[in-house]
């Protein structure tokens, strides 16, 4: 499973020029689910995104959490995540989940944010998105459950 996670200090997504979901400060999420993930790549990567320090404290330092900062997550799928280009200009795409099981996992991981009590907000699973957001710091991860990087 990967992710890239963007610190924003407000998000949304809209479908067909409505507001999907949206947020104020938190993190934006886009997120895959690759063909071989199990249950512990979902639970790897909620608790790292959960646990993420990139907040600042009092000091000025990134040591702060979401929870921390009872902040909120706005989660888009986004499989194109799995997009490998080192052969030609046309990315391919057989890394990434097919459905049902990509759809399986990225419900199962937003039951596992939810669970956490912060509030979380989605786009719609499969829709054309249009995602507005504004990065603060800027502060964006790469998050993979193979731990790639």
């Amino acid at each position: 499973m990967r992710a890239v996670v963007q610190r924003v200090s407000k998000a949304k997504v809209e479908i067909n020029g409505k507001i999907n979901g949206e947020i104020g400060k938190g993190f934006l999420i886009f997120v895959a689910v690759h063909r071989d993930d199990e249950i512990s790549d979902i639970d790897y990567l909620a608790k790292k995104i959960e646990n993420l320090r990139v907040f600042e404290d009092e000091d000025g330092k990134m040591n702060l959490s979401i929870q921390d900062i009872r902040g909120e997550l706005l989660v888009v799928s986004q499989f194109t995540l799995y997009g490998d280009c080192r052969k030609g200009n046309r990315p391919s795409f057989i890394q990434s989940a097919k459905s049902p099981k990509s759809l399986d996992n990225y419900e199962i991981f937003l039951e596992k944010l939810r669970s956490t009590g912060l509030k979380v907000e989605t786009g719609e699973f499969g829709a054309d998105m249009d995602v507005s957001l504004v990065n603060d710091g800027p502060v964006t991860i790469q998050l993979d459950s193979s731990k790639i990087y």
